[in-house]
C-alpha cells in the first residue's frame, strides 16, 4: 500500500488521532507533548502515530495535507492543525467539543451473546 493511502487509510478509520514525535506517554518533542497533552486533557481515546518509528510517514505525511510541521492533529477527517491551534482550541474548549462529538464515531464493541 502507498505511504499516502496509509495515511489516508489511518486519518479515516480514526475519528481522532495525532501524528507526533514519540507516543503521548513518552512525546519525544514539546510541541507533540503539549498537543497530546491537550487531547488526552479531552478525556476521550485517541489513536497517534510516532512519526519517528516510520519514516516513511515522516517524510509523507507533510505532502498529505500540505501541512509542514508535527505534531498534526486529526478529527474526523479533517485536519485540525499543529500545536498551537490544538492548544488555541483547548484553551478556548472547541477542542473538548470536537473531541466529544468524534468519540462517538469510535466503533462500538459487538454485544456479546449469552
Amino acid at each position: 500500500m502507498d505511504v499516502l493511502d496509509r495515511i489516508k487509510e489511518q486519518v479515516e478509520s480514526n475519528p481522532i488521532i495525532i501524528y507526533m514525535k514519540g507516543t503521548p506517554q513518552f512525546p519525544q518533542c514539546g510541541f507533540s507533548s503539549r498537543a497530546a497533552g491537550a487531547l488526552q486533557d479531552c478525556g476521550e481515546k485517541f489513536a497517534y502515530v510516532n512519526v519517528l518509528a516510520d519514516p516513511e510517514i515522516f517524510e509523507n505525511l507533510p505532502r498529505f495535507a500540505d501541512w509542514p510541521t508535527f505534531p498534526q492533529v486529526y478529527v474526523n477527517g479533517e485536519l485540525v492543525g499543529g500545536c498551537d491551534i490544538t492548544l488555541e482550541l483547548h484553551a478556548n474548549g472547541e477542542l473538548q467539543k470536537m473531541v466529544q462529538e468524534a468519540a462517538q464515531n469510535w466503533p462500538k464493541p459487538e454485544a456479546a451473546e449469552s
